[in-house]
């Protein structure tokens, strides 16, 4: 049963209640009242739960994403009293996973153009329009981006310039800047790393770029600004209803101390990504599932691999998918892949899904460049929530559209959508469930050209003050201002002093990268950050830059979290184990060791006899392995003073059997792979050729690889 609404909406009758599928339309850009108050005054996450426990909410909206808390944000504001409860950490999931673009789509306004679809076409011109209004709210978070699409063929070039004058028009006022055309040597001029053999030129258009998972965070502060209540590490175990069929309340877990509550809410909003179907299940266990999750993997490659402000795309990939190969935060990030999965809370790369990103963006690079697997810094995968249309053959051909479903007992479900329409849909949702819970006090929707926090006072030269008042380096200022907004001062006043005359302020975690002991202090104090995994991944983004960097910080993030968090010395061993756990799983760390078992060795007999040489340097009582004892007594030997920490370190990078020692047969694995260019570089190897006086075989390293 299909029943039309006047606004040209609908609600489709399923097994358990009506989805609500609305069209788009072009909505008023301001809401003529006002916001509402903010709430100035920081609640530890003991309020939270306190208010949780004591109070009665107009709306509970389940989940963390960027979804969940755009809806939370626009509740609120709409003088909703609110609550936000997340299972894991907020962006956890698929929304800290993207491939970091705010887009309109080019490949959507193609099939819109080509099919004569006019639904596909509002899509583009909705995304668009939320798009620059995404880089308008969050200026320090997201900026344009010129991406590069190189012409091969002279037929092509017409085609692609007629595609991209018409995304300029679609967006018309909105639009970042033009698209333009590049003769060949103003192209590799651009992007040099270009493959130059047949090139015809190349084509630019803009489109905009953010860091996903600190986004999503500052949308969720910005709710609690507003007085939302937010609470992290919080399953939702069940909901409940009253006489009357209608949801009324639900039990809560916290994660972190296991208690369990109750929570009572006139209204519930599902907005738990790829994880809709389960809670839609709590609601009627009987119900017909409408998710169908989709991999998307990323690959992070060095920053010399592209340029620091020029983005590529690849339209036609081998398997007619689309590849981006984009800068961000210093690295080159490359992907992505699409297709069914199984669900699952910790979703994996697989090595075929980054050969095939490394393959083809291969195919665009010049041959002077040796496109390494070594050179992977990491990898990692996202679920995505499609809505399933039971006439697609693939997920490919899946729109992003979004459903609004209303249940018989009123849970209003959001599921689908993408990153950049976040804002749109969560102003669509509220208007349903307002509708639907007739809450007639709340005003029309607010959160269109309303500032998130941090973005209020910042502009692109705070980070001048950010070196002027506190003698930080100019790279970690520029850092903080990016990431934190006009809010990075209270991380610089809680940085620590350096010991030097310059920079006067701000320990590093790692020595390669910006990121500043303060900011582990901030991440607990302020930004209700409860694990270390929530720290490396979300607060900050090291795990998602360079794995091994992550790895190599661990200890010094597990020790401030103890201090700030109270932990005990298990509790500690815990959290560096989960973060290994998490690094190994989810961001390929684990993959070097399992592919170091996969490769042959393709030594020649005497350069065998070199590398056995080099083993018994370091094996000098001849037990056929080396254990961290030989490591602890060459170290010793060369006078040359190493943590405990760094022995394991060195040892693990070519320890395959996870038995504590090194045999000859993985030894030479690795020298086989930094050959090939499977390892791109290795401490251990290092070791073995200082130990053993020779010149080393001529290896190009890059600094990392997973």
């Amino acid at each position: 049963m299909l029943r039309k609404l006047a606004t040209g909406s609908a609600l489709i009758a399923t097994g358990g209640g009506l989805i609500y599928i609305k069209k788009r339309e072009n909505v008023a850009s301001a809401a003529e009242t006002p916001y509402h108050h903010q709430h100035q005054v920081f609640k530890s996450r003991k309020d939270h739960i306190h208010d949780l426990k004591t109070g009665e909410y107009d709306v509970i909206v389940v989940g963390g994403g960027v979804t969940g808390a755009g809806v939370a944000l626009d509740a609120q504001t709409r003088g909703l009293k609110t609550a936000i409860l997340e299972k894991d950490d907020f962006s956890c999931g698929t929304s800290s996973r993207s491939t970091k673009l705010l887009h309109g789509g080019v490949r959507y306004l193609q099939k819109a153009v080509f099919n004569l679809d006019y639904e596909q076409y509002r899509m583009v011109k909705e995304a668009l329009a939320e798009r620059a209004n995404l880089i308008k709210i969050a200026p320090h978070l997201a900026q344009p981006l010129p991406i590069m699409l190189p012409v091969y063929q002279w037929w092509q070039l017409p085609y692609f310039w007629a595609g991209l004058k018409m995304y300029d028009l679609v967006a018309g006022s909105q639009r970042l800047k033009n698209s333009y055309f590049m003769w060949k040597n103003q192209a590799i001029e651009n992007f040099p790393m270009l493959k130059s053999d047949k090139l015809v030129g190349a084509l630019v258009y803009y489109d905009g770029q953010h860091d996903d998972a600190r986004m999503n965070l500052q949308i969720v502060l910005t709710a609690m600004k507003y007085g939302a209540t937010i609470l992290n590490h919080a399953s939702v175990i069940n909901l409940y209803k009253g006489e009357n069929g209608k949801l009324n309340g639900a039990k809560i877990r916290d994660e972190e101390t296991g208690e369990e509550f109750v929570v009572k809410a006139k209204s519930f909003v599902n907005a738990a990504g790829p994880f809709t179907d389960s809670i839609r299940k709590l609601d009627n266990e009987n119900i017909r599932e409408i998710c169908q999750p989709s991999l998307g993997v990323h690959v992070v490659l060095p920053d010399y691999y592209s340029p620091a402000k020029m983005g590529l795309l690849d339209p036609a990939t081998s398997d007619g998918r689309v590849i981006f190969f984009l800068p961000w935060h210093g690295t080159t990030l490359a992907g992505t892949t699409d297709a069914p999965c199984n669900l699952t809370s910790e979703p994996a790369p697989t090595e075929a899904d980054i050969e095939f990103i490394l393959r083809e963006i291969k195919e665009y690079l010049s041959d002077d460049i040796n496109v390494r697997r070594g050179d992977v810094q990491a990898a990692w995968a996202g679920i995505r929530p499609l809505v399933l249309d039971p006439n697609a053959s693939s997920t490919q051909s899946i729109a992003r559209n979004h459903i609004i479903e209303v249940s018989e007992s009123g849970l209003i479900t959001i599921a689908g959508g993408k990153w950049t329409t976040y804002r749109h849909m969560a102003e669509e949702t509220v208007d349903r469930l307002v509708e639907v819970h007739n809450f007639s006090s709340a005003s029309s929707c607010q959160t269109r050209g309303l500032m998130l926090d941090g973005a209020d006072h910042w502009t692109p030269t705070y980070f001048i003050r950010l070196i002027q008042d506190f003698g930080l380096d100019h790279e970690v200022a520029v850092h903080l201002s990016h990431l934190y907004g006009d809010k990075a001062y209270k991380v610089a006043r809680m940085a620590s002093l350096t010991g030097a005359k310059w920079p006067v302020v701000g320990l590093r975690l790692h020595t390669q990268y910006p990121y500043i002991e303060a900011e582990v202090r901030y991440a607990c104090r302020r930004e209700y950050a409860l694990s270390v995994v929530d720290y490396i991944s979300r607060r900050s983004r090291l795990a998602f830059i360079n794995v091994q960097a992550a790895r190599e910080a661990l200890p010094k993030i597990c020790a401030i979290m103890a201090e700030e968090l109270g932990w005990s010395k298990q509790r500690i061993k815990i959290e560096h184990e989960n973060a290994l756990k998490f690094l190994k799983l989810q961001m390929g760390l684990g993959m070097k060791e399992r592919s170091l078992r996969n490769i042959p060795i393709n030594l020649s007999y005497e350069e065998i006899r070199e590398m056995q040489k080099r083993f018994k340097s370091i094996d000098t009582s001849n037990k056929g392995f080396i254990t961290v004892n030989d490591l602890r007594r060459h170290f010793h030997k060369r006078g040359e003073k190493i943590s405990e920490e760094q022995l394991h370190e060195i040892l693990e990078e070519v320890d395959c059997s996870n038995n504590a020692q090194i045999d000859l047969s993985e030894f030479l694995q690795l020298m086989s792979a930094l050959r090939t260019g499977a390892v791109s570089q290795s401490r251990f190897a290092k070791v073995a050729e200082i130990a053993a006086e020779k010149k080393p075989i001529p290896v190009n390293r890059s600094g990392g690889g997973v």
